[in-house]
């Protein structure tokens, strides 16, 4: 498979089974054509087979005090950070794709390590015992509520209330979405070829939201790619016709498509 057939075929197994490297390893090859997914998958089974780890800690301390992965805070909008193999070469990255290495390193060695999307930044929590946390980004360190509760602070500074609620495991969906997202308000996107690939996955994953598929189209749309765009349109003025909830916008989705259609003769 090409690395967006392998991408499609990940994001619709069953969330307690979608592999996460495969999927961030997908959207890498994107970027880095003739990426070998499976060469760079080797490469975590290295790390697994190295860790010695058992349990969550253990796991925290190998991947951030012995490998020494560590958030790039001189250069956080790198877009590299965004890829999980240059994450694993260069042993820097951003929160999300350090949490991403941290959950496929678990997986192979039976520690359950769950992605916590909390707003502004990501954290991983352990499955085993539900009320610790570790941020990759920051050398690893091991959190409880109220450590989250200061990472958020600081992000925020007191302009948004922290709630405990921040701290649920993110399903792996959201977690490949918000990767996506990420990539499409970095400077990379900027490049219409490129941004056009990050919104054509992000369209692949089920379960994306009516709004965001829209915007999602209107961004392919300006990219050029009018017919995936326009496709995606027809979709939703098809759910919007049988869901019955706005009798105008399946209309106003089909004048849209005639539109964009009309562009191309």
């Amino acid at each position: 498979m090409d690395p967006r057939e392998r991408f499609v075929a990940a994001v619709n197994q069953p969330p307690e089974e979608l592999p996460l490297d495969i999927a961030a390893l997908c959207i890498a090859a994107h970027a880095h054509p003739g990426l070998d997914i499976d060469e760079w998958r080797t490469r975590l089974d290295d790390l697994a087979a190295r860790s010695g780890a058992n349990d969550f800690d253990a796991l925290a301390v190998f991947l951030f005090e012995r490998e020494c992965f560590v958030g790039n805070i001189e250069h956080y909008d790198d877009p590299e950070n965004s890829f999980l193999d240059s994450v694993i070469d260069r042993r820097l990255g951003i929160p999300i794709t350090l949490s991403v290495l941290m959950i496929a390193v678990g997986r192979r060695v039976g520690v359950d390590v769950r992605g916590v999307g909390m707003p502004g930044h990501f954290l991983v929590l352990d499955g085993a015992r539900g009320d610790v946390w570790c941020d990759p980004f920051h050398g690893g360190a091991r959190l409880d509520v109220d450590g989250c509760r200061r990472r958020f602070d600081l992000v925020y500074g007191g302009a948004m209330e922290f709630h405990p609620g921040f701290l649920a495991p993110t399903a792996p969906r959201a977690i490949v979405a918000r990767m996506l997202a990420n990539l499409e308000r970095s400077r990379l996107a900027t490049d219409p070829v490129q941004r056009a690939w990050m919104c054509g996955l992000h369209l692949d994953i089920p379960g994306i939201m009516s709004e965001e598929r829209l915007l999602l189209a209107d961004q392919l749309a300006a990219t050029g790619d009018v017919m995936r765009a326009a496709r995606e349109l027809d979709c939703l003025a098809d759910e919007a016709e049988t869901d019955h909830a706005d009798p105008d916008l399946a209309q106003r989705l089909r004048t849209r498509v005639r539109a964009l259609r009309a562009g191309m003769n």
